[in-house]
């Protein structure tokens, strides 16, 4: 093997190791894990899982170009790809406790690890080729002059040409007891293979061994690569598979079956004639050459020539779609022709779509979508299907799996570019989210129905609240606000009550307010009678130049540009009532 290619991120020096008798490392990501060392030197045996790999990926596509298989597919990588929307995947870091600045870096470069993808543009054929290989790589191309300025490129690599190789290095533990007795692993290294041929030659033979083969290769640092698997792996944790493993009989049962269906029918869709030839007491060779002249003299067979457009008539062959001839002798019942009916029933379909609904199922597609007629439905979200839910939750599982694409490839942009170290990243990756953009309108639905359900519950208890549930209580367990939403919506509420929009006033509060008011007023009517009667003229006065102050306001917040001729009209008569009524202003400003 070549000297290692690439770059990779070294890790800070003095850090204590932990010890574990399991390697810290994902058991689902296909890696090979081979021993460190060795009296040769270090051995990689590629012969074998790699080219079951190899095969398995070549099948994994010959699968997807059937019709069945490439409709399930096509329907599974819609349902995921929303490509109407413009924004496909947006990074949430709502959960990192970090500063905007950093948040705005994060963003920005996030923005820029799709450009560098093209994402956007190829979001539908990037997830449908990792769906179908089960796997995904590209290689990291950077300017090894200036890694600062982050990736340059990301290049896509056929997985049958590339492998992950893990050296991993055990020993007897350390501890006293028991536990000196287990073996404890130890990841020394972690690099990939490429061969640009692939792993297919088994010609090659280890040094200082007999019967076994090795492929040779271009070793790769694992920082210059980017990889992301499905997630699935066989028994043994050691070849990854895809989506569609799982399918691959019932499409070949599927197959097999039309197959047979067609060979079936053809035989038997056209009636057949038996012709009963009286032969009388010929013997046995003119009988058979008396048979074949009467054949001869009545068949006639008429061949269309494809590829020049002629009938003609060929009388050499005899298929078993013809006519029965049989000879008969002396004492039967002379020559007679009688019918061969075709077959029965052949319309029947029902094992055909039961291995359709078979393998639909096997990858998790509902049955209903079989049906090409069947009408979408935009009704309520309970009549949903349950296997449409499965289906919604199936999707939700692969978009958190192929997240982990992005994820890679951010890594290692904010560590060229000097943002965060690796350290760093460890401990921020797992608070950051992928959210793909939807367009699932039983999605819509679900989501609509249950905040009506939260919000006539809260209506329905609102009259118990104060007396034996509190507010926060009913925001927490029946709108199921978190901390966050809690804090966060008093906090716009303020901010929109405080402006004065117009907009912002609840009527149902607006109309408590002034019933508080009126009864204040009553009070105060009631205790000095007297003056009752000159209250309503100034209370009158009062309000007006408080409304002309309020609609004063808000015509400065909009701003003069904002505003359109029947504002400038309203300001210009609400300065005039502020201007006239001079004491009854200053007493409101002073309160």
């Amino acid at each position: 093997m070549a000297e290692l290619f690439g770059f990779e991120f070294k890790k800070k020096a003095g850090k204590p190791e932990l010890q574990s008798f399991a390697p810290p490392v994902d058991q689902d990501d296909g890696a090979l894990e081979i021993a460190a060392g060795g009296a040769y030197g270090t051995y990689v045996d590629l012969d074998g899982t790699v080219r079951t790999e190899a095969e398995l990926v070549s099948r994994y596509r010959q699968m997807s170009l059937i019709p069945e298989c490439d409709s399930a597919v096509d329907e599974i990588v819609n349902e995921a790809i929303s490509i109407e929307d413009p924004n496909l995947v947006t990074l949430n870091l709502d959960m990192l406790q970090i500063s905007e600045k950093l948040k705005s870096v994060m963003r920005a470069e996030f923005k820029n690890c799709l450009n560098v993808i093209s994402f956007n543009k190829f979001a539908y054929e990037i997830f449908r080729r990792w769906y179908i290989d089960g796997r995904l790589y590209y290689h990291v191309v950077i300017d090894d002059k200036k890694p600062a300025e982050g990736i340059k490129e990301l290049r896509f690599i056929d997985p049958r040409k590339i492998r992950k190789v893990r050296e991993v290095e055990k020993k007897r533990g350390t501890q006293s007891g028991a536990a000196g007795d287990l073996t404890i692993s130890k990841v020394t290294n972690e690099y990939y293979l490429f061969n640009d041929k692939g792993f297919d030659d088994g010609s090659k033979h280890a040094p200082g061994r007999t019967g076994t083969s090795n492929a040779s290769g271009l070793k790769i640092a694992k920082d210059s690569i980017v990889h992301v698997v499905s997630g699935l792996t066989d028994n043994n944790g050691k070849m990854v598979l895809s989506y569609l493993h799982k399918a691959i009989k019932t499409l070949n049962q599927l197959s097999t079956l039309e197959d047979a269906l067609v060979i079936y029918r053809l035989s038997r869709a056209p009636e057949r004639r038996i012709w009963y030839i009286d032969v009388g007491n010929l013997p046995k060779m003119k009988a058979e050459q008396y048979v074949r002249d009467i054949m001869v003299k009545h068949k006639n067979r008429l061949i269309y020539d494809a590829s020049s457009g002629e009938v003609r008539d060929d009388r050499k062959f005899m298929t078993m779609l013809e006519d029965y001839w049989l000879p008969r002798r002396e004492g039967g019942r002379g020559t007679e022709v009688t019918t061969l009916p075709g077959g029965q029933n052949l319309g029947q379909m029902d094992d055909v779509l039961y291995f359709q609904k078979k393998f639909l199922q096997s990858l998790n597609v509902p049955v209903s979508r079989l049906n090409s007629d069947a009408l979408f439905s935009v009704g309520r979200a309970t009549e949903i299907t349950r296997d449409e839910l499965k289906f919604s939750k199936f999707i939700v599982r692969l978009r958190s799996r192929f997240s982990h694409l992005f994820m890679e490839i951010l890594k290692k942009q904010l560590i060229l570019k000097g943002a965060f170290t690796l350290e760093d990243w460890k401990e921020i990756s797992g608070l950051i989210k992928i959210n793909f953009a939807k367009d699932n309108y039983f999605d819509e639905l679900k989501t609509a129905e249950i905040l009506e359900g939260r919000l006539n519950q809260a209506k329905g208890i609102a009259d118990l609240a104060e007396k034996y549930y509190s507010h926060k209580w009913i925001r927490k367990n029946v709108l199921k606000q978190s901390e966050e939403d809690i804090d966060l919506q008093d906090s716009e509420i303020q901010r929109e009550t405080d402006s004065q929009d117009p907009r912002w006033i609840n009527p149902a509060l607006d109309q408590v307010q002034q019933n508080r008011i009126s009864l204040n007023q009553q009070q105060q009517e009631m205790q000095h009678p007297q003056q009752a009667e000159a209250a309503p003229e100034e209370d009158e006065r009062t309000e007006s130049v408080r409304q002309a102050m309020m609609t004063v306001k808000q015509m400065e917040n909009r701003g003069k540009e904002n505003r359109s001729m029947q504002d400038q009209s309203a300001y210009k008569a609400a300065v005039q009532v502020v201007a006239k009524n001079p004491d009854i202003a200053k007493s409101l400003t002073g309160q």
